[in-house]
């Protein structure tokens, strides 16, 4: 069965099957200013909320799929990262660089976890 959570006019925002949760892109709340750590650091906090709301957390993520607009930040971002998860606990993970995320976004980051 597939189990399909908060809709918006594209898409569901969460999607389940099988025990295997996939999130939509996330993006930080407040973007006017802010450095790409700091973003990384407001998505991992809404992360923590996205997997709580199914029953899973951090530890079981699987894959992640981060697109930032500035390779030079993604030290920056990487620290964030790391600093969020345990390193026992790291998915897999690809990191693409693209030109634009929308106005003042530095970063989305798509997961996928198990239950």
């Amino acid at each position: 069965m597939i189990t399909r959570r908060e809709k918006t006019p594209i898409m569901h925002r969460i999607v389940e099957h099988n025990g295997v949760v996939y999130f939509g892109g996330v993006l930080a709340d407040n973007l006017n200013g802010v450095s790409m750590g700091s973003q990384t650091t407001q998505i991992c906090a809404k992360l923590d909320k996205l997997l709580a709301h199914v029953g899973s957390d951090k530890s079981k993520l699987i894959s992640a799929t981060l697109f930032i607009t500035d390779m030079s930040q993604k030290q920056e971002m990487n620290e964030a990262w790391t600093s969020w998860l345990e390193a026992q606990d790291l998915p897999t993970r690809a990191t693409i660089g693209v030109s634009d995320l929308g106005q003042d976004a530095l970063i989305e980051v798509v997961v996928t976890a198990v239950k």
